[in-house]
């Protein structure tokens, strides 16, 4: 399975992003935390719709909006959108007036809104799409199996698939992370947030970024060993040895722990490859890996690595891209893109 990403658009911590905005001065995390810098939601949105939608859903239909423009395209074969959380702010604002109000006298938008499908739902209303409209929300992997889903689509005959990742940042959602153990140590790490949505298709054109040959995921590797056989198989299912790989971009996120499988990866299987780190701009969360698929895509378009994320330059131009991302530990992914 192979695709064609031929648009881009990211709501992020640096702001706007498309397939020809790329680099910019680097806006820092405040109190050790990535907040979305908001565009002008009413560039977007009618402010008639736009007061009525929490933050993760205006980011994610600005995100998917600026996506198609980029790409040219009106009209996406479907819509798929993976999510780690959903929908936090309105959930928190529903079960606190669930509380507050002793189970009586409710009002339904924050219950309505608060389901995980309802970015992937309000972008189909608000562009009146019928097509396909699914929501994938498996933690770590939400946007993998998105992505997995839109390329088996595109080998069915689907075209201009619009697939994307978000999540939000809330006051609540670290103090749930750390219930739930995915946050160890609130002083290791900078948590973030962020929308970033894709036009795939099966055929290049003049909005083309790259190609997107692979993705493999990995649950629960007992080893460092089986990192490096996630990233042997990655290539070789698309023909590659290791060394045709120029650049790697990683997701460290400042978890010690967690870091060692990427220090494993460069001491053994690719010593000698450019190394680049995303979650340093945009923070860790359930989907940061839609983030760091868009600086790639940036990087094989313009041939020119973000100054604020280089790590270990390439000594050539980049050909092929391997993307590495890890969350809590557990979910490893592995992406394999290549430039036009």
């Amino acid at each position: 399975m192979e695709a064609y990403i031929n648009g881009i658009g990211m709501v992020s911590p640096q702001g706007i992003y498309n397939r020809l905005q790329f680099e910019r001065e680097l806006i820092l995390p405040v109190n050790g935390r990535f907040r979305v810098n908001d565009p002008g939601y009413k560039n977007y949105i009618d402010p008639k719709l736009s007061r009525r939608m929490s933050k993760v859903i205006k980011m994610g239909v600005s995100a998917a909006k600026i996506c198609m423009e980029d790409a040219g395209v009106s009209m996406p074969g479907s819509i798929l959108v993976g999510t780690g959380l959903g929908c936090m702010e309105d959930t928190e604002a529903f079960l606190s007036e669930l509380i507050r109000n002793k189970e009586q006298l409710l009002t339904p938008t924050a219950f309505i809104q608060s389901t995980h499908n309802t970015v992937a739902a309000q972008i189909a209303l608000m562009i009146k799409c019928h097509e396909v409209n699914f929501t994938y929300v498996h933690r770590g992997f939400s946007f993998e199996l998105a992505l997995q889903d839109a390329m088996m689509q595109l080998a069915e005959g689907t075209n201009n698939i619009l697939v994307g990742g978000v999540d939000e940042l809330t006051a609540d959602t670290l103090h749930i992370l750390k219930r739930f153990g995915l946050l160890k140590d609130e002083n290791e790490g900078v948590f973030g947030e962020g929308a970033a949505f894709f036009v795939l298709d099966n055929k290049r054109t003049d909005h083309t970024c790259c190609r997107l040959l692979q993705v493999e995921t990995l649950l629960n590797p007992v080893s460092p060993d089986e990192a490096s056989a996630l990233v042997k198989r990655t290539l070789n299912r698309a023909g590659l040895e290791m060394d045709e790989l120029d650049l790697v971009v990683t997701g460290m996120s400042g978890e010690y722990v967690n870091d060692q499988v990427f220090i494993h990866l460069f001491k053994n299987v690719f010593p000698g490859s450019g190394m680049v780190n995303f979650k340093q701009v945009c923070g860790e969360y359930h989907t940061a890996a839609s983030f760091g698929l868009g600086m790639a895509a940036g990087m094989l378009l313009h041939q020119r690595i973000p100054f604020t994320v280089i790590c270990q330059p390439p000594g050539k131009d980049i050909k092929n891209l391997l993307l590495y991302n890890q969350f809590s530990g557990t979910h490893h992914a592995a992406y394999l893109l290549q430039a036009c």
